[in-house]
């Protein structure tokens, strides 16, 4: 017969429970550090109307067109918001090669073109490129990434237009912490930056801290209360200028939507659901109130393909 372990050499079992160093897991890239507090506090809010179609014509790839009409900010010197109607046609195509190559591109009527490319060098090797070119003088920029991917740690290289340089490198410290920097240098505006940042995530919650020697410094935290339902914060503030802000947020996914919102401590509150009516149908509501500036922007859309 077995005899029952007693309640101290069970309790010792978990005491004496060690952490293997040398067999880490792999962090997330640095630039994700705060993805799950980013998809509640920061959804795709849009205003007007917006019509999204895609149309695959093998598995590999896609053609998209995009409709978007409603109103666009103008800069003004008054304190009031001077909005003009405007409306684009968007076409792009997608090309996914799962999981080595990535190709995608988008372009507007008004003459804006975004491209990206994502290809798996190696096991461990990314090189990413991401694009933007438009007809304003000095609004077009590209910017060109290679992340390796090791054991325990990530690391990143960034080169981009206007002599921009920057790299960063995260590193596991234990299973649920990790700890990062990175650091860069923008030529044409002759301005360098250090940053540091630390992440501690388990099965129910993810906290996160940023701090840069240009004056940001970010805290952000992310509760999952089940499977379906997580609450986020965030408190933003730059020790150079003074500004502070504290946002909250939500995401609930229901059997047929999902709904995230926020609210933040400049008294702007919104919200964003995503129904799916039918297979490869979604009716998209974005809402967004800003009673400080009297600022209330209403938005619809439909999304057909997957």
């Amino acid at each position: 017969m077995a005899t029952p372990v007693p309640p101290s050499a069970a309790a010792d079992n978990k005491v004496d429970e060690k952490v293997d160093y040398f067999n880490l897991p792999c962090p997330i890239p640095f630039e994700e550090l705060h993805r799950e507090a980013m998809m509640s506090l920061k959804p795709d809010l849009f205003e007007g109307m917006r019509f999204d179609f895609t149309k695959m014509l093998n598995q590999k790839f896609s053609l998209n067109h995009s409709v978007i009409m409603g109103p666009t900010e103008i800069p003004s010197q008054s304190t009031e918001t001077i909005k003009i109607p405007t409306a684009h046609y968007e076409f792009g195509s997608t090309f996914i090669d799962h999981p080595k190559l990535l190709l995608w591109g988008r372009i507007l009527t008004d003459g804006r073109l975004n491209a990206r490319v994502k290809c798996d060098l190696s096991e461990n090797l990314t090189f990413k490129a991401n694009a933007q070119l438009t007809n304003e003088p000095h609004m077009s920029h590209g910017m060109l990434n290679f992340d390796y991917k090791g054991k325990d740690y990530r690391s990143q290289f960034q080169f981009g237009n206007g002599a921009l340089l920057g790299a960063s490198y995260i590193q596991s410290v234990t299973r649920h912490l990790s700890m990062g920097g990175e650091v860069f240098w923008a030529g044409q505006h002759r301005k360098s930056g250090v940053g540091y940042a630390a992440r501690y995530n388990t099965d129910k919650m993810v906290a996160t801290g940023q701090v840069a020697s240009t004056g940001m410094v970010l805290l952000s935290y992310v509760q999952k209360v089940s499977e379906k339902v997580s609450l986020a914060s965030e408190l933003m503030c730059n020790y150079l200028s003074r500004d502070v802000t504290a946002s909250f947020g939500y995401d609930y996914i229901l059997r047929q939507c999902r709904l995230r919102g926020r609210i933040d401590s400049n008294g702007c509150v919104a919200a964003f659901l995503e129904e799916r009516l039918n297979m490869g149908l979604n009716f998209i509501l974005s809402a967004e109130l800003d009673h400080r500036k009297k600022d209330y922007k209403f938005g619809f859309g439909l999304t057909v393909g997957e």
